[in-house]
């Protein structure tokens, strides 16, 4: 359905009154450069994951004004009959970079590019920073509580607690791409091949006479993935003993019990010692609740005998921190074939943009692997992968350091060329690797989520000094 559904007029109002008013005053060729780029990084971590690529893609290839936005447009009476004319003729011409998707990522980077008419170039402001800012957002999340489970299963179990249908089918999507192992999301299963995982629910055992018969029932049903509900009436006193009374006497493959409630640290080491008393170590315990990273950190530490964790509702809605927070802002404009650069200047500093039209390197030790610091450059520099380069805080320029024996690699990627998609979009199996890959990439002091280390992100020297230039140069105007 959501696929389906023409998401073209997804957009502010205020883009298409500034694309009515670019066109009346002759400026619909005129070329632009935004980035899109976030500021702070949720849950005061060290890192944001970058997802919503693929959604973006296929946004970019497909916008179309019907006849209906058409209609609708005109009954509005804010726009010229020619501009509805453009709009019915509407072909996307834009140039775009981007960091592929599964790549950690950090504050005022470009994660995007886009160079284009400015018409076109504004118009997708809003449906660029709704797929980036959700898929990153439970990216991220995912993260770090897969990362606090340890090497335990982590299973996306938000759907009946997101908010409306896209944010469940896209954030089970995004979680797998940040390390969750599966989801409880069939839509999601079948439409981008994510391990779409789920046993019963109470309803099951209450049905049935008694919970044996119900244990019973789904275990002669689904021999080769039994996992059973054991919290119903009592964990300890009749759950699980009548759960180890159907793995006796059937012996499923891949068993496990599922406890949804309760106090999980006490539980689990006493279910753990009943289901080894009855020989059954193979048996797996499956925890689902109202989880997040500090709280599985928490049982985990007091010993709880866990093999996998279903997070839903604190995962799919991001709950701790529920906004990403990426802008879209021009930094530049061509006039006569030259790119002029352009700034907007805040008394906040974090709103103060960097200019020009930029690429992004990471340098990487060769020794190591580990990344050393990001780099953003104007886009006619690179950066030598031999020597020495000297990288400076941007805003307490005293901090510097000279590196050597690193490798340079320019994250940004080309994905359209006036329009023509030119970029080969991965499989999300081979997203969610490259994903791990990456963050083994960061040192540990940055995985940390209380304080984490700052991941320095430069700029190179004559960028700064545009960037600084361009300050001073309308400093009477603040």
């Amino acid at each position: 359905m959501i696929e389906r559904l023409n998401m073209t007029m997804l957009t502010d109002y205020y883009e298409l009154t500034m694309a009515n008013g670019y066109f009346e005053k002759g400026l619909r060729d005129q070329i632009a450069y935004f980035d899109l780029f976030f500021r702070r990084i949720p849950d005061g971590g060290g890192f944001a994951i970058i997802a919503g690529l693929e959604q973006v893609v296929r946004f970019l290839e497909n916008i179309k004004f019907e006849k209906e936005d058409l209609d609708y447009l005109r009954s509005r009476g804010h726009f010229s009959e020619e501009f509805l004319q453009y709009l019915q003729n509407f072909k996307f011409e834009c140039d775009v970079w981007a960091i592929p998707e599964g790549t950690p990522v950090f504050p005022g980077e470009p994660v995007l590019i886009v160079r284009g008419p400015v018409i076109q170039a504004q118009f997708i402001e809003s449906i660029l920073l709704l797929l980036i800012n959700h898929q990153s957002l439970i990216a991220t999340k995912a993260n770090r509580i897969v990362r606090a489970a340890k090497g335990r299963g982590v299973l996306e179990f938000g759907t009946r607690r997101a908010h409306g249908a896209s944010s469940a089918i896209y954030g089970a999507r995004a979680a797998y791409i940040g390390g969750c192992m599966g989801t409880a999301c069939t839509i999601a299963g079948r439409q981008f091949g994510i391990p779409a995982v789920g046993t019963m629910a109470h309803s099951w055992v209450q049905l049935f006479d008694s919970e044996y018969e119900s244990f019973r029932t789904f275990a002669e049903l689904y021999p080769d993935n039994c996992i059973l509900l054991v919290d119903t009436y009592n964990v300890l006193k009749s759950g699980v003993p009548n759960a180890i009374r159907v793995f006796k006497e059937l012996k499923p493959k891949n068993m496990g019990i599922r406890i949804d409630s309760g106090d999980v640290t006490y539980l689990t080491k006493r279910a753990r010692a009943m289901l080894d008393d009855a020989g059954l170590t193979e048996c797996k315990i499956v925890i689902s609740n109202s989880f997040d990273e500090y709280l599985i950190r928490d049982v985990i530490n007091q010993g709880a005998r866990i093999d996998a964790f279903g997070v839903g509702e604190r995962l799919i809605t991001a709950r701790s921190e529920p906004v990403f927070g990426g802008v879209y802002k021009l930094v530049a404009m061509e006039e006569n074939d030259k790119i002029i650069p352009k700034i907007k200047i805040s008394e906040n500093i974090e709103k103060i943009t960097t200019p020009g039209f930029k690429k992004l390197f990471r340098l990487y030790d060769k020794d190591s692997g580990k990344a050393i610091a990001d780099v953003i450059t104007l886009f006619h520099e690179t950066i030598p992968s031999d020597g020495e380069y000297e990288i400076f805080d941007p805003q307490f320029i005293w901090k510097r350091k000279t590196v050597t024996n690193f490798e340079a690699r320019n994250l940004l990627v080309k994905i359209f060329d006036k329009g023509k998609l030119v970029y080969k979009l991965p499989p999300i199996e081979e997203i969610r690797e490259y994903c791990q890959e990456q963050i083994n990439t960061l040192w540990d002091e940055i995985l940390r989520f209380e304080n984490p280390h700052e991941y320095y992100v430069d700029l190179s020297k004559e960028l700064w000094e545009l960037k600084t230039g361009l300050i001073e140069a309308h400093s009477s105007d603040i």
